[in-house]
């Protein structure tokens, strides 16, 4: 296979793997490091470099699920739209995985905010092209927390930055790797010749 073959074939292997598919098996700290690598290898503009990433595994995994289920919970209750569902997600959802990558994005005002938004998302997809090519189940999520601005110091992340949610890693149950769908992409293109 040459270079364009390799690229084609990781891009269309990429797949979001839920933490329902997970062994439980931890995820070696070397294809940890791999992603973030390539994930620094993002295009970005004015090379501002916005992605910010924090990594819990082992306790850390604790410190986050109890961090975000009572922030979920002080939020909830101030509201008065608690849920005893959703506050038992966020303290156990964690707990199932390897790892988790919180994402961040450093703001910098020498561009517009949606090119450092976009930088980011080019450096999270450089970090699932390398978890597929690992064989490591992995998928970005944007629930719970995330847009809590209260919830950014916990990140490092100042009131200006964003958090744009968390990588959920783990090792497959299985060795089947899941078919993907996708419609024609020539309903999504139009040439102007």
């Amino acid at each position: 296979m040459n270079n364009a073959e390799v690229v084609t074939k990781a891009i269309q292997n990429r797949r979001s793997i839920y933490t329902g598919m997970f062994s439980g098996e931890e995820v070696s700290d070397a294809i940890i490091e791999t992603m973030l690598e390539n994930a620094n290898w993002a295009p970005t503009h004015k090379l501002t470099e916005p992605w910010r990433f924090v990594i819990f595994k082992g306790e850390g995994l604790t410190k986050l699920a109890t961090f975000q289920s009572e922030l979920y919970k002080t939020r909830a209750e101030k509201s008065g739209n608690f849920n005893e569902g959703t506050f038992e997600k966020l303290a156990a959802k964690p707990l199932e995985c390897s790892h988790i990558i919180a994402i961040g994005m450093k703001r910098h005002n020498a561009v517009p905010e949606v090119e450092e938004v976009c930088a980011t998302a080019c450096a999270v997809q450089n970090m699932l092209l390398t978890a597929s090519a690992n064989g490591v189940g992995c998928y970005w999520s944007t629930g719970g927390i995330t847009f809590y601005n209260e919830a950014k110091p916990f990140f490092g992340l100042e009131e200006e930055d964003k958090l744009l949610g968390f990588l959920f890693i783990g090792t497959m149950k299985s060795d089947k790797w899941p078919e993907g769908k996708r419609k024609s992409v020539g309903d999504k293109v139009r040439w102007v010749k």
